[in-house]
Formats: C-alpha cells, structure tokens, sequence
C-alpha cells in the first residue's frame, strides 16, 4: 500500500516538471496580439524576398499563371481570326464565280471612250500630242500602255480577276528627244487610272542615289525612293550606276535596292531608267534582273529638221511669241548647219535658240526705242511679241563665221 502511494507520487511529479512554466500567461499573450509570433521573438517562415536586390521583379505564381492564360486566349482569338477571313475570301470567292458564270457574255462593260474621257486619260494624251511634236511611235507605245490600263479597269469594274501589269520603263534615246516630258504625262495617266497615288515624278542621277563612303549609299537610295513613293522614280543615264572596272563601287548596292523595290513595290511605284541606247543596252548585259524587270521599253528616235522648226513654232506659241514667217527659213538653215556639229541636244538646242532670238529680239527693239528714239520711243505690243529672220540670222552667222574650233558653242 506504501509502495503504489508512492509510485503515484512519482508519477505526478515527472508530470509537473515537463509542463509549461505559465500556460494562462501565453495563451494570454496569444490572445492580445494577434501579429505576434508564437513561437517567440524568432523571423517569421513567410517569404518577404529575402536581401536579394532583385526580388522586386519576382511576380507571383498566380499572376504568371494568368498571363500565360491571357497570351494563350490572344493565339487562338487570333487563330479564329483568320479562319474566318479565309472562309469570308472563300465564300466572297464561290460567289464571285456564281456570278461570273450566270453572267451573259453580251452584258454591256461600258464603252472605251467613256473610260478614257471619265478617267481623264483621253485629257494626257491629247495633252502629249499638244507638246510633243513627232515622235509618233514613242505616242502610240504611250497609248497601248494606256488602253491596257483602260481594259484592265472595265474588266475589275465586272468582276474580272485582274492584276498590276509590268509598268516599269525604260527609255532610251539622245538628250532632248522628249523622255523626261513622257515620263511625266506617265505619270500623270497612272494617277488617273488608280495605278499611282499621286504621279508626280521625282527625277534621279548617280549623285542622288550612290554614296561616297560605306553606309551611306543605301540611306540615299532609300530616301530617294522614299519621295518618289506613289508616282515614278526617272533614274537618268542610269548605267553610270555600274562600275565594271571596279567590284567595289558603291553603285551595285543602290542597283540592288532598286531591283528589291521593283519587284515588291510594283503596285506603288514605277521606276523608269532612262539613258543613250548603246549605253543602256550594255548597262543591261551586266544586270540582267532590271532588263527582266522592265516590261516597257520606248526608243526615242533624233528630230528632223523640220521637226524641230516646228518645236519652235511650239515654244514660241508657249511663250507669247510671235515669228515672221520668213524668219522660220533662216531658222532651219540654222537648224541643219547645227546638227553638223557635236554636242547636239534636239529640243534643248532649240531652247537654246530660241532663248538666243529672244535675246537678239530685245535688244533690237531697246535700240530702236530707247536709243535711237523712233516714235518717240513708244513701241507696240506687236514689237514685243515679234521675232524676226534678223534675230535668227544672227545665231546662223555665229556658226557661219566663226572657227570651227569654236562652233560648237555658237
């Protein structure tokens, strides 16, 4: 009896010597402060991104999760995109054909003339045989070119598939023959047609497109290509763009540029290179891709004699003037003794001709006038338009008289 009284005593005491010193006091604790730690003054087990100076730019697994959900539904809203475009091209396509074969082959397209004159082309060409004298293949190429413009766009009007035709150019021929002024009315017929934005022509040499250091010929390129966007780039004598004689000239990689921008830009630009025809044709040996690229090629033919008294007739029209008809005799005996000469330009040497009669034209008139007083120095309207065989004639005796060495810039 003794000994269990004792064993039990023992028992109660191991029991009190491993139990909380105050176990009210902590549950008190607990209580007050819901922020304190429990388990004593120790660091918290949750993660506060440590020292680590990037942990800012950890996001949580939650927020990736939603991004990847977010990206995930942008592919496949994506992807019903464009199925259903292609099942719109589809059925846009099925109907296109329906149509085209319930349509009779007697149905009315419109006439020729309606499109020429509504689209204003009949309005260029009419415009080209006002200031071009001759040149009559050099017109009727520009008019093929534009009645397949003209059938190209009835045939879109039904319904026809249809396709942006070559339109590049290439123009060959001596100075003056015209090439820049039918490139322009071009242009002027591919804006009104719908085949350029705006037809303006920008015109471009060697300088303008070929740098002088490395990186920086295609920046010039670009940029030139950049303003010509829309209407049509002239690239003029262009096989000086080509160095045979040198694998390093900076020209092949403005050649190179052009040849991208003709294949892929067809649709918005038209890019004409212009040149004498011996030259152009050697030009095009050594890069057969722009010969290939170029599905117009016009051969401006040299002026006759009388030809070229008649783009004097023009010009003076153009300018108010008015020449004797006896004056026009002297002028083509002028004419035919310059194109013995080197260095002659067809139109432009008229310009200049015309420029030197005008000049000869004044000064007459201020002499009789202002210095020799006839009519007491009154002159007419007619003195001021009127220009003679006198102010011809002078330009002919310069190249009459004068040394054969210094024809040349009589």
């Amino acid at each position: 009896m003794k000994f269990s009284t004792a064993v039990s005593l023992l028992f109660v005491a191991s029991a009190s010597a491993f139990a909380p010193a105050s176990v009210g006091r902590s549950a008190t604790q607990i209580a007050a402060g819901s922020n304190q730690n429990p388990f004593g003054n120790a660091k918290s087990l949750e993660y506060t991104g440590g020292d680590d100076p990037n942990s800012s730019n950890y996001g949580r697994l939650a927020e990736k999760l939603n991004e990847a959900d977010i990206e995930r539904r942008k592919i496949q809203d994506e992807a019903l995109r464009r199925e259903r475009a292609a099942e719109i091209r589809r059925e846009e396509r099925l109907a296109k054909i329906a149509y085209m074969n319930d349509m009779p082959d007697s149905q009315p397209a419109g006439t020729v003339d309606e499109f020429m004159f509504k689209e204003g082309v009949q309005d260029q060409l009419d415009k080209l045989d006002h200031d071009l004298v001759g040149l009559t293949a050099v017109k009727q190429r520009v008019k093929e070119i534009a009645a397949l413009l003209v059938l190209d766009k009835m045939r879109r009007k039904l319904g026809f598939e249809t396709s942006v035709p070559s339109l590049h150019m290439s123009f060959t021929g001596a100075p003056g023959t015209g090439k820049t002024t039918v490139a322009v009315r071009m242009g002027q017929i591919l804006a009104k047609m719908g085949y350029a934005r705006r037809g303006h022509v920008v015109l471009a040499t060697r300088d303008d497109l070929v740098g002088q250091y490395v990186g920086h010929t295609a920046p010039k390129t670009k940029e030139m290509i950049k303003k010509a966007m829309g209407g049509v780039l002239l690239v003029d004598e262009a096989y000086y763009l080509y160095n045979a004689a040198n694998d390093r000239d900076y020209g092949q990689e403005s050649i190179e540029i052009l040849l991208n921008v003709m294949e892929n830009n067809q649709d918005d630009l038209v890019v004409a290179v212009a040149g004498y025809k011996d030259r152009m044709d050697k030009f095009f040996s050594y890069i057969p891709g722009m010969m290939s690229r170029i599905g117009n090629h016009i051969d401006f033919p040299n002026y006759t004699a009388d030809e070229l008294v008649q783009i004097a007739a023009v010009m003076s029209r153009d300018l108010e003037y008015d020449i004797d008809d006896a004056a026009y005799d002297t002028f083509k005996n002028y004419i035919e003794e310059r194109m013995k000469l080197p260095y002659f330009s067809n139109a432009r040497t008229v310009r200049n001709a015309m420029d030197r009669a005008r000049m000869n034209s004044a000064i007459r008139t201020f002499e009789k006038y202002a210095i020799d007083g006839v009519n007491g120095g009154v002159c007419t309207v007619e003195d001021l338009k009127n220009i003679s065989a006198e102010d011809f004639q002078i330009i002919l005796d310069d190249i009459l008289d004068s040394d054969t060495s210094k024809r040349i810039f009589a």
